[in-house]
This record gives C-alpha cells, structure tokens and sequence, in this order.
C-alpha cells in the first residue's frame, strides 16, 4: 500500500512533533511544545501487543479470533463482530485490548508496564483502561523513548513479540520508499477539547527513524478522531523530514 499525503488544515491549541534516530534516539527534529504528559489512549496498543506476543495470548496476525459480546466497548460499527490481532490494530478495538490485559492480570500487566519504563508507570487505573485517560500518562519524549527501544529490541521480550507487532502495525510505503509502522490514538484532553496521538517508525535500507506527533485540539475542532488528524499531519511532513536526512 502507497502512502499519500494529502493537505490538512485543523484547529488546534498545541501540538508537538518528533524525529529521532531509532539506533540512538539522537534527536533529529523537534517542533512545538513536547513536554504535555497525557494519557497515550490507543498509541498503547503498541506496548499491549508486545505484552500479549511475548506473554503467548496472541499468536499471529490471524490468531486468536475472538467474538464480539454484548457489554463489550462498542464505539465503532466495525468493532461488532470476530476480530482478529490485525483487525485489533488496524481497527483500534478497545475490548479486544481489554480481554488482552485481562488475560494477562494485574501483576503481570503491571510488571511489563515497569519492564518497558512506559511513561509514569502509574497502573492504577487498572489493566483494563489504565491508559484510557486515567492514570497511565506519558509525554512526547517518553514515548519517542519508547519507540527507540522498541525498534532496538531492547524491552526484554521474545523476538516473536517484536516480528508480528511490527507486522500488525505496518502502514504502508512512502513514495520516497520508507516504510511506515505506526499506530494512532484519540480522547479527551483535560476535560475539554480533544487529544490526537500518531507515534511510530519509518524503515529504509537498514536505517530506522523514529516519530511522532501530538495534538491537544480546541473544542471546536472538526469531529472524528483526533488521531486521524495527527496521522494526515505527520504523514504529509514525513517524506520532506526523511529526504533532507
């Protein structure tokens, strides 16, 4: 799949966005205000798919597939039915993350969370929406941080967990040629107004960059998912940021 840029032009109130070298986190680009910890919303799939890899919940892209029930977080139509580990990142389903960490329990949900020094470390909201605009926070650099030794395979997990986590969060090609892995999040900010998330890394010819881009909106921003729009934004900079490296 080509990635296309296309124009994007969203009200906003503060917005972050990072570069970094995935070997050292060497900073490369830095625009914006980037020290606002928020809750990381759906940008922690990333870490739950690492967990659930490493801990043998999951096993591929296919597998496990599990029903839709009655009670489950049922926001978007399409999550209303057997979803399966791609489906659960393309599609960013809350419920299949929460029968994820209820698998995994508190303890040990707890511990990778520790193990990977993701954000404040702070579970306890609970496993099952601890990152869900409670107590889970996590700023700008700390997920670059993330990022980095994610790609450098440093966070102490099986090399099965990094493959398909790389694999389920694949976006696409660039016309430059890098390739993209990258996942979205949206919420609430602060009672108000609205968070958009876009976190992940481009690939080409053995180099690895990390990225990312945060949005804090104003209440009058345009409907949907804020994260759509941090997305349409970084990926319209991206290739200029990657060809001027």
């Amino acid at each position: 799949m080509l990635l296309v840029a296309t124009p994007f032009a969203y009200a906003t109130t503060t917005t972050c966005s990072l570069l970094a070298e995935g070997a050292n986190d060497r900073l490369i680009r830095q625009e914006g205000q980037c020290d606002i910890a928020t809750a990381p919303m759906s940008t922690f799939k990333l870490a739950i798919s690492l967990m659930a890899y490493d801990a043998g919940i999951l096993v591929d892209e296919h597998q496990p597939v599990w029903p839709f029930k009655p009670g489950y977080v049922d926001w978007r139509e399409e999550w209303k039915q057997d979803i399966a580990p791609a489906q659960w990142m393309a599609w960013s389903v809350v419920w299949y993350s929460q029968q994820i960490t209820q698998r995994l329990g508190e303890q040990r949900f707890a511990r990778y969370v520790q193990q990977f020094s993701y954000g404040n470390q702070d579970v306890s909201g609970g496993p099952a929406k601890a990152w869900l605009n409670s107590s889970l926070q996590i700023t700008p650099h700390g997920q670059l941080a993330f990022l980095g030794r994610l790609v450098r395979r440093e966070l102490g997990v099986t090399a099965q967990a990094y493959a398909m986590t790389a694999r389920i969060a694949h976006h696409g090609k660039l016309a430059n040629d890098w390739e993209v892995y990258g996942k979205t999040g949206a919420g609430s900010y602060g009672g108000h107004g609205k968070l958009g998330w876009y976190v992940g890394w481009a690939s080409k010819a053995g180099r690895t960059v990390t990225f990312l881009q945060q949005r804090l909106e104003t209440d009058d921003a345009p409907d949907g998912p804020a994260g759509f729009r941090a997305r349409d934004a970084m990926l319209a900079q991206l290739p200029a940021w990657l060809d001027a490296l």
